[in-house]
């Protein structure tokens, strides 16, 4: 009898564990095309009934407070990933802005939801790591010269952050598109003070060989 139970209760677990997964992907989706969507409308997208998402989700902030939390997992787990150890500033930035990168859309949601629903002390707090991380790496490279001091590492660190923000943001509204990443990554090290040319080839270097543009930037080629 009590295997029967266990067995009988098995499918339900599973079954919570899908329609969560499905209305945590329709509410990333439906919330970064439109801010201002509902609850219900997002129910509705994720094709399950008005109590099975309040059983998960007792309210928006709820929602969005797990949405914030998984964004920057997320961002943080893309840094783990693309840490190497003994890497020097260059490329340790450049890996950390391409890793950025990849998890742009959950980047500018927890950015955009997070302070609209949240505040920003919480979007602080979630952040927190990855900037910690971030402004170690710039602070090597302004003790080493090869990032400019001319603002204190923190501050550049925030500011490079608030780049990549504003060209994920770009990449996905208008015309500009920039699927690898390349781009942002290389103007990311431009702002950090790195010159142009070398700033496209060490990204060059990072990027794997089957996601490499096939010119070099403008600013990247020989005279």
């Amino acid at each position: 009898m009590q295997m029967t139970d266990v067995l009988g209760r098995t499918p339900q677990r599973s079954d919570a564990r899908s329609n969560r997964t499905r209305i945590l992907a329709t509410a990333r989706q439906k919330l970064g095309d439109d801010p201002d969507a509902s609850l219900d409308s997002i129910a509705q997208a994720a094709g399950v009934a008005r109590r099975t998402l309040y059983g998960h989700f007792s309210s928006r902030q709820a929602l969005v407070t797990t949405l914030t939390q998984e964004a920057g997992r997320a961002l943080q787990q893309a840094f783990a990933t693309a840490r190497i150890p003994g890497a020097d500033p260059l490329e340790a930035m450049a890996r950390m802005a391409l890793a950025a990168w990849a998890v742009g859309d959950q980047y500018r949601m927890l950015i955009s939801l997070g302070r609209r629903d949240l505040g920003d002390e919480v979007i602080r707090a979630t952040l927190a790591p990855a900037r910690a991380e971030a402004t170690a790496t710039v602070r090597r490279g302004q003790d080493e010269g090869v990032f400019a001091d001319h603002v204190p590492a923190p501050v550049l660190a925030l500011t490079l952050g608030a780049l990549i923000l504003a060209l994920a943001e770009e990449d996905a509204t208008s015309t500009w598109a920039d699927p690898t990443g390349e781009a942002a990554a290389t103007a990311l090290l431009v702002a950090a003070g790195v010159a142009p040319q070398v700033a496209a080839l060490r990204v060059r270097d990072v990027l794997p060989e089957s996601e490499r543009q096939e010119r070099l930037p403008t600013t990247a080629r020989p005279a």
